[in-house]
């Protein structure tokens, strides 16, 4: 018979795990937590795995400075790398770092967004098909990020009223923009046919959705809700990382960013465009139709309007609306 002294005890969680499960606790998003992992992990081995208890500010530094000289990141990556550095020492080694002086910063060049003209936006959304066709006219009928649009539940949809709701946008805001009424017919028997999906899964034992702020403990059943379904639901089942429960999550991002490249190109347009490019254009073009600064703004869930003053410097007037002397 063992005795206490006998029984083996556990070991203390790993660092990097301490690091995801701070993160959970504090509700961050699973690609911020993946995020922070990985910095922290690098950070580890550029210091040749010594533990960052053994290290603090010079050593961040350092880290911090060679991204910038050595590795050509850009000035936001660089951020979120110290980022993820500071909530390693104050919320998981309550080692809080003073002032980071002295790190050699990456520029952060001023680039004007691509915005495709009406025409070419047409034609780009005229090579896409299916949910991915109906995505796109989304990103550019109502000014969406790429992941708000995936993100959207049943219930964010107004028909009636032509609105969409964006639940925990960009700085975890929400939001209202327009629900396009040309659109309306298509999304109407899209989700008929992600409700029959749903009721398939239902049947075989499945059905359940990711819910926010422990919704599903809070309220039992909810996850199996038809107003909970992600309105770009996944073509497939798949495991949550955290929670090990297998369900249908929305569609991936990588996949559509990659049907709307593909898209660009065989459209035969010569634009560095993205999936962003369509909440770009909606902006721009907006703003060529009249429509008030602080109402696009607000459409686009900018906190400051000097963030959509950049589109006044793209409008479709050639050199800042003046005409070249030869044009006179």
């Amino acid at each position: 018979m063992y005795t206490p002294e006998h029984i083996p005890a556990h070991p203390p969680p790993k660092l990097l795990d301490r690091l995801r499960h701070a993160c959970r606790v504090r509700h961050y998003s699973i690609r911020t937590e993946d995020a922070y992992h990985d910095w922290a992990r690098r950070f580890i081995l550029f210091h040749s795995k010594r533990h960052p208890n053994e290290m603090a500010e010079r050593e961040v530094n350092e880290f911090l400075t060679d991204l910038a000289v050595n590795g050509h990141v850009a000035a936001s990556t660089q951020n979120q790398a110290l980022c993820a550095l500071l909530f390693l020492y104050e919320h998981v080694l309550d080692q809080p770092l003073d002032r980071i002086e002295g790190v050699i910063r990456a520029n952060r060049p001023k680039r004007l967004p691509v915005v495709l003209s009406k025409r070419e936006v047409h034609a780009v959304l005229d090579q896409l098909e299916g949910s991915y066709r109906l995505i796109g006219h989304l990103l550019y009928g109502a000014g969406l990020r790429l992941l708000e649009a995936l993100r959207l539940r049943i219930k964010d949809l107004d028909f009636e009223r032509g609105e969409i709701t964006v639940r925990e946008g960009k700085g975890d805001k929400d939001r209202h923009t327009m629900l396009p009424a040309t659109l309306q017919p298509e999304l109407r028997d899209h989700l008929a046919a992600v409700r029959r999906l749903h009721d398939k899964d239902l049947a075989a034992g499945f059905g359940a959705v990711f819910l926010p702020h422990a919704l599903e403990r809070k309220l039992p059943g909810t996850e199996r809700q038809w107003k909970w379904q992600y309105v770009f639901p996944s073509s497939s089942l798949s495991v949550d990382p955290r929670s090990g429960v297998k369900r249908r999550h929305h569609a991936h991002e990588a996949a559509v960013s990659r049907e709307i490249t593909l898209a660009v190109r065989r459209s035969g347009i010569d634009k560095r465009a993205t999936s962003h490019s369509f909440r770009h254009s909606f902006a721009t073009h907006l703003l060529e139709a009249g429509y008030d600064i602080r109402t696009v703004q607000e459409l686009l869930g900018h906190a400051d309007v000097s963030t959509t003053m950049i589109y006044t410097h793209v409008l479709n007037k050639g050199g800042k609306g003046v005409k070249s002397p030869l044009d006179l």
